[in-house]
């Protein structure tokens, strides 16, 4: 019955903005390290962004850096993504996973198979 959906991706012309929520039910996140994952065709899962469950510290792949900014509204049992200046190399499928054993956020998502729940993913299409 844990479930995470995944909203708010589409088409969206280079330099835009979109936001990501990845929203939690049949369990809280107030304890759950969370990562934002993608999957391009053709390529392997990367990690994207991460949370912790805690201290509220982050982590962002190098490509990422200074234009995505990932949050947490445990109130609403919902994580964000907000992704701007977005460029045509992060179109991909975005999934976001929950992990309730501890770990730190360059583990969860470096390793990105740590997740207890995943979502189904939501397609972010930057193109011109």
């Amino acid at each position: 019955q844990a479930q995470l959906v995944e909203s708010g991706g589409g088409l969206v012309q280079p330099g835009g903005s979109l936001r990501l929520s990845c929203a939690a039910s049949g369990f809280t996140l107030d304890y759950y390290t969370i990562g934002w994952f993608r999957r391009a065709p053709g390529k392997e899962r990367e990690g994207v962004s991460c949370i912790s469950s805690s201290d509220g510290s982050t982590y962002y792949a190098d490509s990422v850096k200074g234009r995505f900014t990932i949050s947490r509204d445990n109130a609403k049992n919902t994580v964000y993504l907000q992704m701007n200046s977005l460029k045509p190399e992060d179109t991909a499928v975005y999934y976001c996973a929950a992990r309730r054993r501890p770990t730190t956020v360059q583990r969860m998502c470096v390793m990105t198979s740590r997740g207890d729940y995943w979502g189904q993913g939501t397609q972010v299409t930057v193109s011109s």
